[in-house]
């Protein structure tokens, strides 16, 4: 595709809120998804440091 100017460039032939939005969404998850990972593996983590420490019951 062939654009003249910036403007027309980001208007993206008038799909602009389609094209810009899906590129937000990706990104935004692209970047939460690490965090989200990094956190569900220390609470697993810290879970089983719990586990562990606990004195067993032999009753």
């Amino acid at each position: 595709m062939n654009w003249n100017s910036p403007a027309e460039f980001f208007a993206m032939g008038g799909y602009a809120f389609y094209v810009w939005g899906s590129f937000g969404v990706t990104a935004a998850a692209l970047l939460i998804e690490p965090i989200l990972a990094r956190r569900r593996r220390n609470e697993i983590l810290k879970s089983l440091r719990r586990e562990f420490a606990a004195p067993e019951d032999n009753a």
